[in-house]
């Protein structure tokens, strides 16, 4: 049976709202960076893993696939990408992490241009250094708020490139090598980032704050999203998710400042502004470009 041709769009939609509230209950669980590496990680990961033995038909080619240097790259990319995340949010300002991951659409095609050989036009360069100043004039622009912009804020601005810059590798090899096993590739980088969580807060500690929160991110909203985002993938154009997914850097610090009164500085705003009107002006561009060259 077909889908409705809104069907990748409404399902991208849906994915990209339900990862919105994500660092609002990161904050509520009132924990520390691999404190939070340690739950997220183990409960993304478990779900991701029991989905894929329940749903694999080829376990054995899955299992073999594992030792590719393409599915360790997956691996090593989600195992980053869990652990850069949680520490940026634990150490800095939400909307300066989440303005540097909104990135990933640029990085993603420097890969494809070094992994794939897909060219890199002129606007994405343009589109690179415009969103480069937005996040700098976020952390560097100074100003009056309830946030003080200083080294926390740079820490937060280099984690969530390094995320960015991971997503994107994650993207353009999963798209490269379609034979990989996302589930069980992902899964287990999210346990492997889990277990070091662990290791570093130690199981004593790792029951204190509000666990429940944190639970909520592993068990329904990361699972829920990446999962949605991964299958509207297969629907609609990559570009379409990718746009749909700066839901996440506008309302993310939103929730947060309604949820924690953890507000962001005018430059915060007008940096993050910069940054998404930026991609989605060259999201919007590029999609136009590819309908034309199909027609």
């Amino acid at each position: 049976m077909r889908q409705h041709p809104l069907f990748g769009l409404a399902l991208a939609t849906f994915g990209a709202l339900m990862l919105t509230p994500d660092a609002l209950f990161m904050r509520w669980s009132g924990m520390g960076g691999y404190q939070m590496v340690g739950w997220r990680g183990l409960l993304m990961g478990l779900v991701f893993l029991i989905l894929w033995a329940l749903t694999s038909k080829h376990r054995l080619r899955d299992l073999s696939i594992l030792a590719s240097g393409y599915a360790i790259g997956i691996v090593v990319c989600q195992y980053a990408n869990a652990t850069l995340f949680s520490l940026g949010i634990a150490n800095a300002p939400v909307a300066v992490v989440l303005f540097a991951v909104a990135t990933v659409p640029v990085f993603a095609a420097i890969f494809a241009r070094a992994i794939i050989g897909e060219p890199t036009r002129l606007a994405t360069w343009i589109t690179i250094a415009v969103v480069m100043g937005g996040i700098a004039l976020a952390v560097f622009g100074g100003g009056h708020g309830d946030v003080t912009l200083d080294r926390a804020a740079l820490w937060g601005a280099l984690a969530g490139l390094g995320v960015a810059m991971v997503l994107a590798l994650n993207f353009v090899i999963l798209r490269a090598q379609p034979q990989v096993p996302i589930l069980l590739v992902i899964g287990l980088g999210a346990v492997l980032a889990g277990a070091t969580g662990v290791i570093v807060t130690g199981p004593a500690a790792m029951m204190q704050g509000e666990v429940w929160a944190i639970a909520i991110c592993g068990l329904v909203i990361l699972p829920v999203s990446f999962f949605s985002l991964s299958l509207a993938s297969r629907y609609t154009h990559a570009s379409n998710v990718s746009l749909l997914l700066l839901l996440e850097t506008v309302m993310g610090p939103l929730w947060v400042w309604l949820g924690t009164g953890e507000g962001p500085t005018p430059m915060m705003l007008l940096g993050g502004t910069i940054v998404v009107v930026s991609l989605a002006i060259y999201l919007w561009q590029t999609g136009r470009r590819r309908m034309a060259l199909q027609s």
